[in-house]
Formats: C-alpha cells, structure tokens, sequence
C-alpha cells in the first residue's frame, strides 16, 4: 500500500517515535492527524509538516485514556479528510520501579495509556479502516514478548496489546483490514524520561546509555516500511529479534540474561 494521498492517524505524535513517524509519513505524501495531550506542540509540528510537504496535517487534543477523546479524534479525522487509511496507537508510558515496592495506581496509568488508549482508539477507527481495507498499527516492545525486571507494568500492557491485535488480525483476515505489531527494542526517545517511579511521579534522567539504541527516525522508517508492505510482525534491531528467538528454546536462560542486563543500569533497582 503507498501512502501518497492516504489519511494517518497517529497518537502520542507530540515526542519521540510518534514525532518521527509524523514526518516519515508526511515525506512520503500522506495527510495526518496528530493526537496528544500537548496541543501547542502538536500544532508547531502540524505547521512545520506542512511547510516542509505538500500535505495537510492537523493537530487535535487527545488524552487516550479517556474514551470521548478518542472518539472525538476519529470523528475530527473523517471530517477533515472523509476517511481514515491507517491508526497508529503510538501513545505510551513506561514506568521504573520493582513490583513489590510499586503503588498499584502506577500500574493502571500504564494500562489505561498503553492498552486502553489503543483500544478505544481502534473501536471507533475500525468502521472506516473496514471501509478503506486500510491499516492498524500497534508499537508495542519487545518487552510484549519478554517480561522486563522493574517494567511489570509496562510489560503487561505491551503483552496485552500483542494479544489484543493478535485477535484483531484473526477477525480480519477476510476483510482486508491490515493489522501490524511493531516491536521496537531499546529506542533512545523520551520514553524513559518520562517513565513513572514508584510513587508514580516522572523519573526524569534515563538510567540507560542512549547513544547505543535505535533513533526514533529509524523506527518510523521501519515502521512505515512495514505500513506499505503490510507486514504482520515487525521486531526491529538485533538484540530484540535474538531474544525473542532465544526465549523459544531457553526461556530460563534468558531470564537469567535480562536479569543480568537490567541489574547494570544506573541506580540498579536490585540492591
């Protein structure tokens, strides 16, 4: 599917991958709608989309946790461009902090972000994608695939949105609605700066090093890659494709390898 002339909508497009995505889409001619709490920014990328392309794009608040939000965004999308071609559920929280010491509320802002927005988002784009045969996409983790010391949260979520788009693409498989789970693994993007702690607050500094991670850009490249060519799966970098390779065969080995991995960042939760 090219994208020339095709509406996108894309959540969580204030920052980070869902930023990068908005400019990789626009560069290869599609119109956007862009969805996040931060209005003001999200309006200062639509404007500078639309200088640097010849496309439209428009800026629309939307908190994905809240259901009317993301209701209303799809109704601003079909009004503006009359159809929707693809949803990116792009918007996501992550958290830092073990279990045994994290206030429950941390876990549920990670599943109404992460999971739910992405539910209620798909519900109300579904009818018109079904329309368009278009797409839905899912950036999800690897650590959907492989449980994270210190993200129990986040890994729940990400494990459920597989699931949830798993069963999507089942129900569709005769509709010619794509669906596509992007996995990308360590991204250096201000996901980990806004990651919670345990009392839930932003942890600010990333306690990873970020020079050695994917760029956002080359995310959305892959990802928009894997849009055009509608592919079903999408593990991006070496290290994430080797261990959800590995965890086939030795599970306990590699629990053991992600313990050790986690356990040499900075300010380690294990002391």
């Amino acid at each position: 599917m090219k994208l020339k002339g095709k509406t996108i909508i894309i959540t969580g497009a204030s920052s980070g991958i869902g930023k990068a995505l908005a400019f990789e889409f626009a560069a290869r001619g599609a119109n956007l709608v862009l969805a996040a709490r931060q209005y003001v920014t999200l309006c200062e990328i639509a404007q500078l989309i639309e200088k640097q392309y010849s496309i439209r794009a428009v800026a629309v608040a939307c908190d994905v946790t809240v259901e009317a939000d993301c209701e209303q965004l799809i109704k601003q999308a079909v009004l503006t461009f009359n159809q929707v071609d693809v949803l990116v559920n792009n918007a996501g929280i992550s958290m830092r902090a073990l279990f045994k010491d994290v206030e429950l509320s941390v876990l549920k802002t990670i599943m109404d972000v992460n999971f739910w927005g992405m539910v209620y988002c798909t519900k109300y784009a579904l009818p018109y994608i079904l329309k368009t045969k278009g797409s839905i996409v899912g950036v999800s983790s690897v650590a959907g695939y492989k449980g994270l010391p210190g993200r129990s949260g986040y890994s729940a979520s990400k494990f459920a949105m597989n699931g949830f788009l798993e069963v999507l693409r089942i129900e569709n498989l005769n509709t010619g609605v794509h669906v596509l789970t992007a996995m990308p693994g360590f991204t250096a993007s201000n996901i980990r700066n806004t990651a919670l702690n345990k009392e839930g607050a932003q942890q600010g500094e990333s306690n990873l090093d970020e020079h050695k991670m994917m760029t956002s850009e080359q995310v959305a490249k892959q990802i928009a890659d894997g849009v055009e060519s509608r592919r079903r799966v999408l593990v991006m970098t070496g290290q994430g494709k080797l261990t959800v390779l590995l965890n086939k065969f030795l599970p306990a080995w590699v629990d053991k390898l992600v313990y050790n991995v986690i356990s040499k960042e900075r300010d380690t939760l294990f002391k």
